[in-house]
């Protein structure tokens, strides 16, 4: 295949839908989980759900790299940005993250000067242009994005620039995943790979849940008969007894990752000790933060943040959506308090959030499972 529409043939999606079926056992119930938000919507917009047999049920993860950020370090940013002198850069999924004291653009109304950019190397063409300011990005992400931050650090040193800074909430994805597969709150019997993060990290550190929690995972791209093909995958590994990383999306993840993209994040970055996680809690060594060797570039080292919790609202059930264990349509405001106009939880946030694709385009299929539950 060479074309996207080849990865978008409807009659190819329906052969390998009947080819999935064939390999369902008789009475089984099959639940994977796709773990990053591209894969949710593409689940979504082309109604991949439609084309699986009903004992098979895909839950979605904790790989929306916004929707995982808690309410305490959106506090965090917003009180940077309200410092004097300073220009707060972030991507624009993040404008609208609510935090207990509002979100960025909450931030914006009382006078703090937040924009939005596309990449960290606009920020620092943005301190370049203000030498009178303190310009801070927001960096975001799993190790996808981490790169991009990390060699815009490096360009900032070399280039002398003093007035730029970086406030780190990358995280990264293997703690996560193994603190979903240590609740107890959900059963899997495999899962979709994230795509976009195997291109740097690869395939083998997958390898922990195929050999110890003995879950088949298939790496996927992220066009609808990748996803298909992941869950045939996955079932076929089930159906021999194996539990095995597999490659679907060979074309662009290289097995052994982007082997240039990791040294730059090593050289930038460390782990932190721990990390907190919305809905997930504490997660040990699962974030990124800048090495002491380039404090003059970290945000945290250069403005006394409060580094306080913040309890997410009642109403938001954002947490057991992460994890799976509710679909969006499920949670007690979905649709109705929260939206994306006016969003509780940031999964109705992201582009990547599990409510938002839900949202956008499962409106239908949430309504026929409200009809044949009578909720």
């Amino acid at each position: 295949m060479r074309y996207v529409d080849e990865y978008r043939d409807a009659a190819k999606a329906r052969a390998l839908a009947a080819r999935i079926a064939a390999l369902c056992e008789p009475g089984r119930a099959y639940k994977f989980m796709e773990v990053c938000g591209g894969h949710t919507h593409t689940i979504y917009k082309h109604g991949l759900e439609d084309h699986l047999p009903a004992a098979v049920t895909l839950v979605h993860g904790p790989g929306c790299p916004v929707c995982v950020i808690p309410m305490g370090r959106v506090d965090d940013a917003i009180h940077i940005a309200e410092q004097p002198d300073v220009i707060m850069t972030t991507f624009g999924d993040m404008m609208r993250v609510p935090g207990g004291r509002g979100s960025f653009l909450d931030a914006t109304a009382r006078g703090a000067d937040i924009r939005m950019v596309y990449s960290p190397l606009d920020a620092l063409k943005i301190a370049r242009e203000n030498p009178g300011k303190r310009v801070v990005f927001l960096a975001i992400g799993f190790e996808t994005t981490a790169p991009s931050t990390a060699m815009t650090v490096l360009r900032a040193r070399a280039e002398g620039i003093e007035n730029f800074s970086v406030f780190c909430n990358h995280v990264t994805i293997l703690p996560a995943i193994k603190a979903i597969l240590d609740s107890p709150d959900l059963r899997l019997d495999g899962f979709i790979g994230p795509g976009h993060v195997s291109t740097v990290i690869g395939c083998l550190p997958y390898g922990f849940i195929a050999r110890d929690y003995g879950k088949p995972l298939v790496v996927a791209g992220f066009e609808p008969l990748d996803v298909l093909q992941a869950v045939y995958q996955n079932l076929i590994q089930l159906s021999e007894g194996r539990s095995e990383v597999e490659n679907q999306y060979a074309r662009v993840v290289p097995w052994e990752g982007n082997l240039k993209a990791l040294a730059v994040i090593d050289e930038v970055m460390e782990l932190r000790p721990t990390f907190e996680w919305r809905g997930l809690g504490f997660i040990s060594e699962s974030a990124l933060r800048v090495r002491e060797r380039y404090a003059a570039f970290d945000a945290e080292e250069l403005f006394r943040i409060p580094g306080g919790r913040v309890a997410d609202p009642q109403a938001c059930q954002c947490g057991e959506v992460l994890k799976g264990v509710l679909k969006p349509w499920e949670c007690k405001v979905f649709g109705t308090a929260c939206t994306p106009e006016t969003p509780i939880g940031t999964c109705m946030v992201s582009s990547e959030g599990a409510c938002a694709a839900y949202y956008n385009f499962g409106r239908f299929s949430r309504d026929r499972v409200r009809e044949a539950t009578g909720t």
